[in-house]
Parts: structure tokens; sequence; C-alpha cells
């Protein structure tokens, strides 16, 4: 039973990506070709009410790539550092 369970858990979203303004946006804003702009996805993730439960994910989840919580995956590394 506890395999069932954990299984279920992994697949379904976190609650907060329910609320999260980019599952209502286009996707690529937050996935920008190296060296492309970063600034729609973070206007977007300013306004958004789950950002920092999106950062607390990417980071506790080693997100690599992508805009997360408003921050790039350099932002991210920097602060990850900061807050150790």
């Amino acid at each position: 039973m506890f395999e069932t369970i954990a299984r279920r858990d992994e697949s379904e979203p976190e609650a907060w990506h329910k609320k999260a303004l980019c599952t209502q946006t286009d996707p690529e804003a937050f996935f920008p070709d190296k060296g492309g702009s970063t600034r729609e996805a973070k206007r977007i993730c300013g306004s958004c009410e789950v950002k920092k439960e999106c950062l607390d994910y990417a980071l506790s989840h080693d997100q690599r790539f992508g805009i997360w919580g408003g921050m790039s995956p350099r932002e991210r590394r920097r602060y990850d550092r900061g807050a150790a």
C-alpha cells in the first residue's frame, strides 16, 4: 500500500503548482535559450502568489534550468549558497 501512495504523490503536482501563474502562460518564457531574455518570466513571477513555494521547490529538487521563483539558475545558486 505504501508504494501505491508514494507513486501517486510523485505523479501529482504540488498543491502550489496549481496556483502558479507560469502554468497559464507560455512555458518557453521560463526556459529561454542561452543568452535569451528572462525579463518576461521574472515579470510574471513577480506577481505570482506562490513564488516562494516555487523557489523552495527548485532549490530542494536541484532544478538546474529555467526560471523558478523569479530566479535564474545562477541567481538560485548564489541564493542557496548565501542561505546555507
